[in-house]
């Protein structure tokens, strides 16, 4: 037990680590946990204002604008997330390579580009809100009741942004702990201001929805501070310099190369539980889409841990193939591999066996928590697959192989899912549940695509 203690606080400690050596299997969870607990938080954020807001007076209004703004929002998270990728690419390549200084100069100019990029559209969102949630199927007056929380959270696109990007910055260069320690501070911020300015306390007054978007923005924007902190100013192997932003234009081409196809890979996978969520609401009304939103929120809460374990291979197929070494890199993924189909046997039994007690914490309406019910039962069909495709995907990216996994997610969420749900919730009359069904369906095959096109090895001559 004092073994499995001290390796733990070694993985939470922040020391930074060569993962090109020693055990596979030490390396694989060394990352593995910080980034598990990092993308754990993560999740925390919706559900927190889900609960919170699930007690509001017009809570079925509430629900909905939360989890519609969080599928829009999820458009920012694919930028953010596609920048990320060629973050961690470039950073755990050059850490590889044993280059630090040119670790933090790709770094800055990731920073640039992408500020740039969120920063016009956040000001859309803002123009726009109100438009883009009846946009999303949601009757005027519900979107005119939600449309300040959107507001609001576009708004605070820069700073979703920021907290993505640094942290993909902190993993590639083998730091997962700081990414993992920004995100909890964020959300003990988050925790505490969200029922003092959705509820009101003292001279606060309540604010209802509108509150929950300021908690949330307000956390994340701790939880950026601290990253900066550490990117800007502590002694680490990623330290950027104010030179370092200046444009380099050799570096922002290869952040091009790599983040255009990342973008749009997460583009096409949020994109395709927007579109989801439209028959959904039309099919089975307010309720079905509240329910919808709920079990996404409860997934996303198990998935995103999923996802951090899944990061692992990112960041060791990145240094490996920077050391040359494209046999411990593919041993890597496979053993990571192993973990995260562990983890989500785990996730599958527990929604079976405790959906009804965890959509019960957020909502007591019952037909929403039918829906909800209903939607997770379904969905966890195929989390093991959901386990192996995110290592997959991650093993290309962190190879800096973003078209892979784009070509896959356009042909497995567009051209399949889509399509599928669209014909069997419209055509086959069962409303929202055939919805539901498509989406494991659709996981299923993007795996086992992916899985083949892993083993074939091209990701391995790929120059970063």
């Amino acid at each position: 037990m004092k073994r499995y203690l001290a390796f733990i606080k070694k993985a939470l400690s922040g020391k930074e680590a060569d993962y090109t050596k020693g055990s596979i299997r030490s390396a694989v969870l060394l990352l593995a946990i910080p980034m598990m607990l990092e993308m754990a938080m993560e999740s925390v954020f919706a559900l927190v204002d889900l609960y919170f807001v699930g007690h509001l007076k017009e809570s079925g209004y509430a629900i909905q604008t939360v989890g519609l703004t969080e599928s829009v929002l999820s458009v920012m998270y694919s930028i953010a997330i596609g920048m990320s990728m060629a973050a961690t690419a470039m950073v755990a390549r050059r850490i590889g390579e044993k280059n630090p200084e040119q670790a933090s100069r790709s770094a800055a100019q990731v920073l640039l580009v992408s500020f740039i990029v969120t920063f016009i559209l956040s000001v859309l969102g803002v123009i726009y809100a109100e438009e883009i949630l009846v946009l999303m199927g949601s009757k005027p007056e519900a979107a005119a009741y939600g449309k300040n929380f959107t507001r609001i959270m576009m708004g605070s696109s820069v700073v979703i942004m920021l907290l993505f990007l640094i942290n993909g910055i902190f993993r590639g260069a083998g730091n997962a702990a700081i990414a993992m320690k920004s995100l909890w501070i964020a959300n003990i911020a988050n925790i505490i201001l969200c029922p003092v300015l959705i509820k009101g306390f003292g001279p606060v007054p309540a604010m209802g929805l509108t509150g929950a978007a300021l908690a949330t923005t307000i956390g994340r924007s701790i939880g950026v501070i601290y990253q900066l902190y550490h990117l800007l100013v502590a002694d680490t192997q990623v330290r950027i310099l104010l030179r370092y932003f200046k444009p380099d234009y050799k570096i922002v081409k290869s952040i091009v190369k790599i983040a255009t196809p990342g973008i749009f890979q997460f583009v096409i996978a949020s994109c395709s539980w927007i579109f989801l969520a439209q028959p959904v609401a039309t099919t089975g009304g307010e309720n079905a889409s509240a329910g919808y939103q709920t079990a996404l929120r409860l997934m996303m809460f198990f998935m995103l841990p999923a996802w951090g374990l899944s990061n692992a291979a990112s960041t060791l197929v990145g240094q490996n193939m920077g050391a040359g070494q494209l046999v411990r890199a593919e041993q890597s993924v496979m053993k990571t591999v192993v973990y995260n189909v562990i983890f989500m046997i785990t996730v599958s039994l527990i929604f079976f066996f405790l959906g009804d007690v965890l959509v019960g914490f957020f909502t007591q309406d019952l037909a929403i928590k039918n829906f909800a019910k209903n939607a997770l039962h379904i969905m966890s069909v195929g989390f093991i697959f959901y386990g192996i495709g995110m290592v997959m995907i991650n093993a290309f990216n962190g190879a800096g192989d973003t078209w892979t996994p784009t070509w896959v997610n356009l042909f497995g969420f567009w051209l399949f899912q889509i399509p599928l749900a669209y014909f069997l919730s419209k055509y086959f009359g069962m409303g929202p549940k055939r919805v539901f069904i498509s989406i494991p369906v659709a996981e299923t095959i993007i795996t086992i695509i992916a899985f083949i096109l892993f083993k074939r090895g091209k990701w391995k001559t790929v120059k970063v």
